[in-house]
């Protein structure tokens, strides 16, 4: 179940993208917060406010995973400069994808843990439970590091006919 997932995503149609936001959130622990921020205002103009709690959830763990595993641990601190650590939330007609890019090539690990009281060490277990699919790949080109993404499927609207 929480084997880590090299795989792009699923086939999403182009055509079908209704949204997209992204925001730069630097090196520093309170861009978990900023991250919540964020995803909350645009589900909000997405019209998809009742998706919030899931949804953030598991940004907040891809955010925290990018920060704590993704940057050096000397370039994480109170005053990041760098916005090393980049979130987008992207709605196709009936998914939302949420994804993370971070600078690390180390592909995300999930711990095998009985230990359910532990403060951390579950963050992928969350996202693998509060999401659809998860997963990520290696960015290529230009851009260096990975994308750690959450598919959530969403309910198809208008498709329910009227009874007769």
């Amino acid at each position: 179940m929480l084997e880590p997932l090299r795989q792009g995503l699923p086939p999403l149609d182009p055509a079908a993208v209704s949204d997209a936001a992204s925001c730069a959130l630097p090196a520093r622990l309170e861009a978990v917060r900023e991250a919540r921020r964020f995803t909350r205002r645009t589900l909000d103009q997405w019209d998809m406010g009742e998706r919030f709690d899931d949804v953030c959830l598991v940004v907040s763990e891809l955010v925290t995973n990018a920060l704590r595993h993704g940057i050096p641990a000397n370039d994480v601190c109170a005053g990041g400069r760098e916005a090393p650590v980049r979130l987008h939330l992207m709605r196709w007609t009936e998914r939302l994808v949420c994804a993370v890019r971070d600078p690390s090539h180390d592909s995300p690990v999930a711990r095998e843990t009985d230990d359910f009281s532990a403060e951390s060490g579950r963050g992928l277990f969350l996202v693998d439970s509060f999401s659809d699919s998860w997963g990520w790949h290696p960015l290529a080109g230009a851009l260096d590091g990975k994308v750690v993404w959450a598919l959530f499927r969403l309910p198809r609207t208008g498709s329910r006919t009227a009874d007769a």
